[in-house]
């Protein structure tokens, strides 16, 4: 089955996490993508080595195999002139760009959107920044982990002592699926209109979206909450709690499900205690509810206490570890994970499938990413290069 974006054909020039997955994401769906490298390969294709075990050279690593499956891969070198002129005959017939790069940057390597539109004015140019575009920091370069700092999330999922930081980047996923997103609304625009745009996702503006909740709470009521690890504030019971032989989660939301936990947990007097009234309440006093659950919680197994919880209706689940969460026989059956071969790998990688299921026009994986410049040769000689005329290219420093 032809993928909804088939014929649509993107160019790849970015980098780590934010520009890759929303090319990522656009491949799924059928786009022929063409991530574009440096000559010795860019920085995020090792990070996390996952192949061989000599530590002395550089290895591809996991989030590389994540973020470039179903793409062609080509090397080359934009900030020569050949490189440009190479990348601009690839722009004229391309739909998207994509390039999570600071601005001169863009500029110096012809990639900025008065050049391209120059080239071709249908193009889009998907632009992924630190900060966005128009205030003081626009010209910082920052990652996943700077945007958590400064939205106020990291202070507020840590303690009054130590602010901590979520090791899943899930600023940088959610700005390249915002990204994604709005290169789809572009290309809808462009439909309309016949000319492209520039599409522009930020890691700050993400994070601020993202944890938007307690920042609109802060702006109004001004309570300056400081953090309490897991468990939350504006409702409860809701922490990770203690069993016999590992944790779980309970999360506690609306006056139904209060009363369902406090009967579960044998105290069904709690649904009149004016300490537990409302959400607000609960959360409040959450310190109290939490120290009952792992009262409940102690001496029982996690199998039981799930079994429990999810007999009362009452939302509860695993603290998993990588591997248990690899081996959950839920997560196996509705297939979230594909395994995928890759070259000088002893195991298959089991890459995250597209997270949103099309009835009719799924997401799929279709191939592994590529090896460094795997396609640059065929990709060239689509753009009528001859064989002669590519091994001059190489020999140039060019590709």
């Amino acid at each position: 089955m032809a993928g909804v974006l088939t014929g649509v054909r993107v160019l790849d020039f970015g980098r780590y996490i934010a520009g890759p997955y929303c090319g990522a994401l656009l491949a799924d769906l059928g786009a022929d993508v063409i991530r574009i490298e440096k000559r010795e390969g860019s920085e995020d294709r090792f990070l996390t080595p996952v192949l061989n075990h000599d530590s002395t050279k550089d290895r591809e690593g996991a989030l590389f195999l994540q973020m470039n499956r179903n793409k062609r891969g080509m090397t080359l070198d934009p900030m020569t002139a050949r490189g440009r002129a190479i990348a601009h005959q690839l722009a004229a017939s391309a739909d998207v760009v994509i390039a999570n790069l600071p601005p001169q940057t863009l500029k110096d390597m012809g990639l900025d959107y008065e050049t391209l539109s120059a080239v071709n004015p249908r193009i889009i140019l998907t632009t992924v920044s630190a900060f966005g575009h128009g205030g003081p920091y626009s010209d910082r370069v920052g990652f996943d982990g700077v945007a958590q700092a400064m939205s106020g999330s990291a202070w507020f999922s840590g303690s009054p002592t130590q602010p901590v930081r979520s090791q899943a980047p899930w600023v940088d996923f959610g700005t390249a699926s915002l990204a994604a997103l709005g290169t789809l609304a572009a290309l809808m625009a462009r439909d309309q209109t016949g000319k492209g745009q520039v599409v522009e996702g930020a890691l700050l503006a993400t994070a601020v979206t993202f944890f938007s909740g307690t920042l609109i709470e802060q702006g109004m009521l001004g309570l300056n909450r400081v953090g309490t690890l897991n468990r939350g504030q504006t409702a409860g019971p809701s922490d990770i709690v203690k069993c016999k032989d590992g944790w779980i989660i309970v999360l506690i939301n609306g006056n139904q499900l209060f009363r369902r936990w406090a009967k579960l947990v044998g105290r069904p007097e709690l649904e009149k205690d004016p300490r537990f009234l409302t959400d607000e309440l609960r959360g409040n006093n959450g310190a109290v509810l939490s120290r009952i659950t792992e009262d409940f919680c102690r001496d029982i197994t996690v199998a039981e206490a799930l079994a429990t919880f999810e007999k009362g209706r009452v939302p509860a689940g695993p603290v998993y570890s990588p591997q248990q969460l690899l081996d959950d026989p839920h997560v196996n059956a509705i297939g979230l994970l594909e395994k995928v071969d890759y070259p000088g790998a002893e195991k298959p990688a089991p890459l995250a499938r597209t997270p949103v299921k099309l009835s009719d026009t799924p997401g799929t994986i279709r191939h592994r990413a590529p090896l460094l410049g795997e396609h640059t040769h065929e990709i060239l000689a689509e753009l009528g290069y001859s064989d002669k005329e590519i091994a001059a290219l190489k020999d140039e420093g060019v590709v």
